[in-house]
């Protein structure tokens, strides 16, 4: 039995042994988890063993599990145990976030709910984090870059433009931006700011860690209502922008299970083919990423349309031929 499971069977336990006024007999527990009662016998007794107030009572013949009453209000701050213990339980997962300021500060938080949790119950979780480990692959050194950071963080909260001097790698140069600060948005390990571009007049994301220099400016500037960030990012397939586009993939039957098990894109649709393979459509805003997209699955993806979009990948290809030829 994978440790996962027990700790997920454990946990719903202990949220409905908080949640219940008189308690639940190991039969109830074994139906609403869809497992046999020795399996929660043994789960109850695992959290009684970590030092969890477990305990028993009969009524009406019938044998209860419970949580002390005292137990379920002795926390000091308004979460339950379990969210407490989530909270705790999840800062491994936060580690593509360190030597940032966001992470220095839920390292801080976590710290305060370790004092509040007794020992027994740490032990409890550190075992069952040997069994999980949240990685991140490519991610960036975030440290090299926390003033940027920092900056971009205070120049939101105080709605203050900030110049900075900004390398566009596609273009290989740099330029001289005053920028209106919107938001921070984290994704696939890299920080970017979303912001009012004065230089291209209009709404731009930059990566931050390819802001080479920068100045906070007298300028202030207010954010329209009209504005959503996430409107502005649904129709990207990364972080790129451009003209919304409808593509359509052909994905062989290898390779179909590995694109209908995951959400790519907020508009995708998957219309399954009698051999097992699909067409994947999406309403995208540029195709450069998604073009990286494709040529990762191989021979596995073709694109269908548009015809523009194709002809790249295929030239691509090609190109990567000849590379392959003149190395051999």
């Amino acid at each position: 039995m994978a440790r996962g499971d027990q700790l997920g069977r454990q946990w719903t336990i202990l949220q409905t042994l908080i949640a219940s006024r008189i308690g639940k007999s190991a039969s109830d527990l074994a139906r609403e988890m869809n497992c046999h009662p020795r399996t929660v016998y043994r789960d109850l007794e695992a959290l009684q063993i970590a030092g969890f107030p477990v305990y028993t009572r009969r009524e009406e013949g019938k044998k209860l599990w419970m949580l002390i009453d005292t137990f379920k209000t002795q926390i000091p701050i308004p979460l339950t145990l379990t969210e407490l213990l989530a909270l705790y339980f999840s800062r491994n997962m936060l580690n593509v976030l360190k030597n940032t300021v966001f992470y220095d500060s839920l390292a801080s938080l976590f710290q305060k709910v370790k004092t509040t949790l007794p020992p027994d119950y740490i032990h409890y979780l550190e075992q069952f984090e040997k069994s999980l480990m949240a990685g991140q692959k490519p991610y960036k050194q975030h440290g090299d870059y926390q003033k940027i950071i920092d900056a971009v963080n205070q120049a939101i909260a105080g709605k203050i433009c900030l110049e900075i001097t900004y390398y566009t790698m596609s273009r290989n140069q740099e330029t001289i931006r005053t920028v209106a600060p919107y938001k921070i948005w984290f994704l696939d390990g890299a920080f970017y700011l979303i912001g009012f571009c004065h230089l291209r007049k209009e709404v731009r994301l930059f990566a931050l860690d390819r802001i080479k220099a920068f100045h906070v400016t007298d300028e202030s500037f207010e954010v329209s209502e009209t504005f959503s960030v996430e409107d502005f990012m649904k129709a990207s397939f990364g972080v790129f922008h451009g003209e919304l586009e409808k593509v359509k993939i052909h994905f062989d039957a290898d390779t179909a299970g590995y694109i209908k098990e995951k959400i790519w894109h907020a508009t995708q649709r998957i219309h399954n083919q009698d051999d097992g393979s699909i067409i994947f459509e999406a309403e995208v805003a540029g195709t450069d990423e998604i073009r990286f997209w494709i040529m990762q699955w191989g021979a596995g993806a073709t694109v269908v349309e548009p015809e523009s979009l194709r002809q790249k990948v295929r030239s691509e290809a090609e190109a990567m031929v000849d590379v392959y030829k003149k190395g051999s």
